[in-house]
């Protein structure tokens, strides 16, 4: 029998992969000033024994303003990379799962609490509040504070900040490295002519809304090891008239492309409360198939993929070339051996777990 598509391996760049699913970011808000701890350890160390192909660390702000909360990750200093450091030498020690990062700067939709105690913002007069920072003085949402406009300068810090964060997860050896330009965060409120309204030569048209975000990636990509992937996550359409959709999303992708992109990760909506999304299984795929049709690079669809057949369809009949689970492997960390069991494909385990493979199937576990 044929090995599932899911369990083939893939290359991007210089970095091999043993399959096709990946570990999306998944913010954890349990940071603190920005650094990694003990629960960075357990959360990731568990994830990265998994069996998947990559595992990405969550959005990572490149400026203290760029965070989401008080308690997001964040690489803007010596003692944040200290502190991730720390986190990825302990994993590394057990396994050799790659790992990417995602960085990301959360403009107009900075400041607010973590999920689990509301998750509203909170006033930059407030000790856990900032003033939030965005293309346009256009806020997110009624009740939410208008952002400050970022002027030349503040474009400028920005751009910076995340070319410094990229050269430190080169030191930090990391294999991969995405820019977060999706769910309404900064990059995608330059995208999007709903949050940018602004009148020089970074608003307007769909050239000079791009402007922001590529040069951003160009900084990225110019601080980063030649044979290091450079991937970016978008949202492919707002979900609301007049707004960032996919033929956009189209031309965007053609430009990454050509400045060496080496993934893009397909997702949507974040921009505005007024979206409608039709939230079913695999909802965001068809926006990966289109996307697949106009590049060369590779394509990660993500969006309620839970079932093995269902994830093996999407690589299998060429939708994308990969899958990328989140809250699916929250509440299965070992879905990639399960997966691998049904469809009769071969994981790498820890060899502390090698025992644990049931004799029905007796060739699910791959480590040599």
């Amino acid at each position: 029998m044929s090995t599932a598509v899911l369990f083939q391996p893939i290359r991007i760049r210089g970095l091999n992969l043993l399959n096709r699913i990946v570990i999306a970011p998944m913010c954890q808000y349990s940071a603190e000033d920005g650094c990694m701890n003990e629960w960075h350890l357990i959360h990731l160390g568990k994830l990265a024994l998994s069996g998947a192909a990559l595992l990405t660390i969550e959005a990572t702000a490149v400026v203290p303003e760029g965070r989401i909360t008080y308690a997001d990750v964040g690489l803007w200093n010596e003692r944040c990379y200290a502190a991730m450091g720390l986190v990825l030498e302990s994993i590394r020690r057990w396994t050799d799962m790659p790992i990417g990062i995602q960085l990301s700067h959360a403009g107009r939709k900075a400041s607010t609490e973590v999920p689990w105690k509301g998750g509203g913002q909170i006033p930059p007069t407030e000790a856990l509040g900032w003033q939030t920072v965005a293309p346009s003085e256009l806020r997110y949402s009624k009740g939410m504070f208008p952002p400050e406009s970022l002027d030349k300068e503040g474009l400028k810090r920005v751009r910076d900040a995340f070319a410094t964060a990229a050269r430190r997860t080169a030191k930090l050896g990391l294999d991969l490295v995405q820019v977060h330009a999706a769910h309404g965060y900064l990059l995608h409120q330059f995208l999007s002519p709903l949050s940018n309204r602004r009148g020089d030569e970074y608003g307007g048209s769909l050239a000079n809304r791009m402007r922001f975000p590529l040069e951003v990636f160009d900084a990225v990509r110019s601080e980063v090891p030649a044979e290091m992937p450079v991937s970016i996550r978008v949202s492919a359409t707002d979900w609301v008239d007049g707004g960032w959709d996919l033929e956009q999303t189209l031309q965007f992708a053609a430009e990454l492309q050509r400045r060496g992109c080496d993934a893009i990760h397909v997702s949507s909506g974040g921009l505005h409360p007024g979206q409608c999304i039709p939230v079913g299984p695999g909802y965001q795929v068809p926006f990966a198939r289109t996307v697949k049709k106009e590049v060369k690079m590779p394509v990660v669809a993500v969006g309620l993929i839970t079932g093995f057949d269902q994830a093996e369809a999407i690589v299998g009949t060429g939708d994308a070339d990969m899958v990328a689970l989140g809250r699916t492997i929250i509440f299965d960390p070992n879905w990639p051996w399960h997966a691998a069991a049904e469809l009769g494909g071969k994981v790498r385990v820890p060899a502390q777990y090698l025992r644990s493979q049931p004799s029905r199937f007796r060739d699910l576990f791959a480590n040599e």
